[in-house]
């Protein structure tokens, strides 16, 4: 499975964004779709994960800003991240796996920067 981000950019404060992720390959397997963050200094932090019953997750930091949509036709996954805020600012990475593990794969990082 191969893992395609997009969406990244520079943001003002109170902006929005809106990430996608692509999957191609062995897709069939996936069950969890998400994307994790990290900040520098931070540790990594799951941001959003959307199953393929499209049951929705998200950190307590992004709740109410944040909203995750899934296509299960076209195997992608789409945050959108509204009412930006500094400490948004981190490399955001699409991870994707089975119920089992549903971090098993993991897509190029992508910069999201928010200016106050």
């Amino acid at each position: 499975v191969q893992l395609q981000a997009s969406g990244g950019g520079l943001v003002q404060a109170g902006g929005s964004l809106r990430l996608s992720c692509a999957a191609s390959g062995s897709v069939f397997s996936l069950y969890a779709m998400g994307w994790y963050r990290q900040a520098p200094g931070k540790q990594r932090e799951l941001v959003a994960i959307v199953s393929s019953g499209l049951n929705r997750n998200y950190a307590d930091s992004v709740k109410g800003r944040f909203t995750i949509s899934r296509d299960n036709a076209k195997n992608t996954v789409y945050p959108r991240m509204s009412n930006l805020k500094p400490e948004d600012t981190a490399v955001y990475y699409c991870t994707a796996g089975s119920a089992d593990d549903p971090f098993t794969y993991w897509g190029q990082g992508t910069q999201v920067t928010v200016s106050s």
